[in-house]
């Protein structure tokens, strides 16, 4: 059998390259020098007898072979990456990796206190959490980047047969207001209370603004109406601005905890008007699952499941994976993958 015409090195060196898109950036990346980087470009595409970058622009853009190398090349390296964490498995847990996904508001507000208790009890293991839109992270499930992931948004369509889509919990969106706010002296207010009031949003393209305008809107409570001050990008700058007595806003309640604690924002309920969405955990059943996220799974995952639901034993890859489910889920799925 005839040698390979590429090493791994090179195919770290190209998807570095792709991902960069110079090849200084892609050195500076792998900590080597770009002449090296250079090198090693030039001597693949002398082996493979074919040309991988038009070097005719700026950015260093792929050709057609560079391309169809790279879609394999990411998966050999994906299964290299595998293979040594199975490895790793040998140890049963006293080292080993587990990497989880998710997507904005459950890897800034959620993930942090799941990874905080599997950390307690496995010191070992190193535990990466990787965030990124629900898009991205669904894909990188689906490659065998991330073990499992938590997400908020809509899976793309074309992974819906490569996935394991479970439901995991509600999360519930609330309005929030300024303490001296006047209507946070009342025990609850009217859906034409709304708006009165001057709100504070995220992008009219976000996933949680996109479930929260679904939501209201069947009941009954034209969101069109709502007098939208400011549209800020990140949710801890609507709590601030919220905090500073700029306007009202709608939040999940896992983003406003201490805060409540505290006493510096007021949650407000809304008469007969409940705004509900479901996280869905995802996982790949045809990839390797290591010890370390087969823990995850058993042992952190049922402590944050809205209590109440159902266990169900899910089949993954050789393995068993507890997780818990709902029997009726009356939250809404959203349209967007930028959660």
């Amino acid at each position: 059998m005839s040698d390979l015409p590429f090493t791994l090195d090179q195919l770290r060196i190209l998807k570095a390259i792709a991902a960069e898109g110079s090849f200084k950036r892609a050195a500076d990346s792998l900590y080597v020098s770009q002449p090296a980087v250079s090198l090693q470009v030039q001597n693949l595409e002398r082996q493979l007898d074919v040309p991988l970058f038009d070097r005719g622009g700026r950015r260093a853009q792929l050709t057609e072979a560079g391309h169809l190398l790279l879609g394999y090349g990411e998966k050999i390296l994906s299964l290299c990456q595998e293979t040594c964490r199975a490895i790793d498995d040998l140890q049963n847990l006293q080292g080993g990796t587990l990497i989880v996904g998710a997507s904005q508001t459950t890897g800034t507000y959620l993930l942090p206190r799941m990874i905080g208790l599997f950390r307690q009890k496995y010191a070992d293991v190193a535990v990466q959490l990787h965030v990124h839109s629900t898009r991205r992270t669904a894909w990188s499930v689906a490659n065998g980047q991330v073990d499992l992931a938590i997400i908020g948004g809509e899976i793309p369509g074309e992974l819906a047969e490569s996935l394991e889509i479970v439901s995991y919990a509600e999360d519930e969106l609330v309005l929030i207001l300024p303490i001296t706010h006047p209507f946070a002296k009342l025990e609850k207010i009217q859906r034409e209370d709304l708006y009165k009031l001057q709100f504070i949003a995220l992008d009219s393209q976000s996933t949680i603004r996109k479930v929260i305008d679904q939501v209201l809107s069947r009941c009954d409570i034209d969101t069109r109406r709502f007098r939208i001050e400011m549209e800020l990008n990140s949710i801890e700058a609507i709590k601030n601005a919220v905090q500073s007595g700029l306007g009202a806003a709608f939040v999940s309640t896992s983003a406003i905890t201490k805060e409540l604690q505290m006493g510096v924002l007021h949650s407000t309920p809304i008469e007969g008007v409940v705004v509900k969405r479901t996280l869905w955990l995802i996982f790949n059943p045809n990839r390797y699952r290591s010890k370390a996220a087969e823990a995850f799974s058993q042992e952190i995952l049922p402590q944050f499941a809205t209590p109440g639901w159902n266990q169900q034993v899910i089949k993954a890859s050789r393995r068993e994976i507890v997780v818990t489910t709902v029997d009726t889920v009356d939250a809404e799925v959203s349209t967007s993958s930028e959660d």
